[in-house]
């Protein structure tokens, strides 16, 4: 089983081809119900809310173009309009959040796709209710499986097969990604600090918690391999790990390893620098939770030295030296190797700010010019756009994502402005954002109906309507 396979459509057919290397995933493949170029009916939508239906009115105000104003109105709701299942369970919220097209969770995009609603639950009881279902859910998957990114909605339903690893009861796909660990961790924090409220962080949570810090631990790999091992019979080498399973040996330094990146595709350096950078600011998050929330001493001391020494370790070993200056290398293994490039998902170099995960501006500063340029492997410029991409779709196509970041990372109008050029044209018209397209030509694109890209560009455009309305005049 593939992870999020890719459809490659051409806009204006009706045809879906399956891309290279990608296998059907029909029993998991849902109807898009962006297929008209417009949001669901009212009737047709999963949830809303009074909130982000007022935030969309006031927000179109300041929007003076009118594809940008149509995008947003159409993006920015996308994952409550489309992904959301709210629910209960023994008597609390429950919410799955499915990325789209894929009938899945992951822990990952699902934390990604709602955290852009953060700022409108402290006036809305609903989406608030909502909010908490997804972090209660997000901790029953973690106590599920730890290494698992991404589970069913039903999590009675059983095991996949076919994946040489540990497949358990509501697993959807077993690739162990350190990310996946770090997000549930930033949405209870954004949740925490934005409404106040501490319901979700219960007995459950904070056993789920405890669960990711020891993951943690153990794939720092000072003490052997540990338990985690997974192989698939794929064309693609990113989609298994070599050794048996184990991965790319590693030299233990501190660094935490990864089986595979954002993307879900394998590592090829196991010690990935910009989901370590993310695990500095989750862990030092966790521990400002702890203390406030848990008074959990011991929890926040664990939290605090652990991400000291993922910090000291990564000053040490995952700078890279290059003729315009130091910068952040994209993988390392602890022995000297470094893999200087970037992939469009996030967490990824470009996308540090938005993360809170940048503890040196200058240092990033580089990095980011870096990647943004042929220098960095996977960043093609077309006669369409530029942009960065990734193994996960292939060379040559550019992932709307990374020019949202581009944009939602930059103090240039001018940036900003292109950003928004591109991702204007890179709808090809469908009136919604996608995961990637041609570099050459925005009407050949994979995936029409993938939530967190659309939800992100929405944000993009929220932020900019507040701050930098005088860019969105087209």
């Amino acid at each position: 089983m593939p992870s999020r396979r890719t459809l490659l459509w051409q806009a204006g057919s009706a045809a879906a081809l399956w891309s290279t290397g990608r296998c059907a995933l029909t029993q998991v493949a849902a109807k898009s119900p962006v297929s008209t170029g417009e949001r669901p009916a009212v009737a047709d939508r999963r949830f809303t809310s009074a909130a982000v239906e007022q935030y969309l009115l006031q927000t179109q105000k300041s929007i003076a173009d009118s594809q940008l104003s149509r995008l947003f109105v159409n993006c920015f709701p996308n994952t409550l309009d489309t992904t959301v299942q709210p629910g209960t369970f023994q008597g609390k919220p429950d919410t799955a959040v499915i990325t789209g097209d894929i009938e899945a969770m992951w822990l990952r995009d699902s934390s990604a796709q709602v955290w852009p609603y953060l700022p409108l639950a402290a006036k809305d009881e609903r989406l608030r209710a909502l909010l908490e279902g997804v972090i209660r859910r997000q901790a029953r998957c973690l106590l599920i499986d730890p290494y698992a990114n991404a589970f069913h909605v039903n999590l009675s339903a059983p095991a996949p097969v076919g994946d040489d690893t540990e497949m358990r009861q509501g697993v959807f796909e077993r690739k162990y990604e350190l990310d996946s660990l770090c997000y549930p961790i930033r949405l209870a924090y954004g949740y925490w600090k934005v409404t106040g409220g501490t319901q979700p962080f219960d007995k459950e949570w904070l056993e789920a918690i405890r669960l990711v810090v020891r993951t943690m631990r153990v794939q720092q790999r000072k003490d052997g391999l540990g338990p985690y091992r997974f192989q698939r019979k794929a064309n693609l080498p990113t989609e298994t790990l070599g050794e048996k399973g184990f991965g790319q040996p590693v030299h233990p330094v501190g660094l935490v390893f990864s089986g595979f990146r954002p993307s879900d595709d394998a590592c090829v350096l196991p010690f990935l620098v910009p989901s370590n950078l993310l695990a500095v600011t989750s862990l030092r998050q966790l521990a400002t939770m702890a203390a406030t929330i848990l008074h959990d001493t011991n929890l926040a001391n664990e939290a605090t030295s652990f991400s000291a020494e993922i910090e000291s370790a990564l000053r040490q070993h995952a700078v890279a030296t290059t003729a315009q200056g130091t910068i952040w290398a994209y993988e390392v293994d602890g022995f000297g190797g470094q893999l200087l490039m970037d992939d469009a998902n996030a967490p990824s170099l470009l996308a540090l700010p938005y993360l809170g995960s940048s503890p040196d501006a200058a240092l990033y500063a580089r990095t980011r010019a870096f990647v943004w340029s042929e220098k960095n492997p996977w960043f093609f410029r077309g006669t369409a756009a530029e942009g960065i991409g990734g193994p996960h779709v292939g060379s040559g196509y550019i992932w709307p994502m990374s020019q949202i970041m581009y944009a939602l990372t930059s103090t240039s109008d001018a940036e900003i402005r292109q950003a928004l050029m591109m991702l204007k044209a890179s709808t090809a018209g469908t009136g919604f954002v996608h995961e990637s397209y041609w570099k050459d030509d925005p009407a050949k694109f994979t995936r029409a109906w993938f939530a967190w890209a659309n939800t992100l560009f929405g944000e993009l455009v929220g932020k900019l309507a507040a701050t930098r309305p005088d860019l969105l005049r087209g």
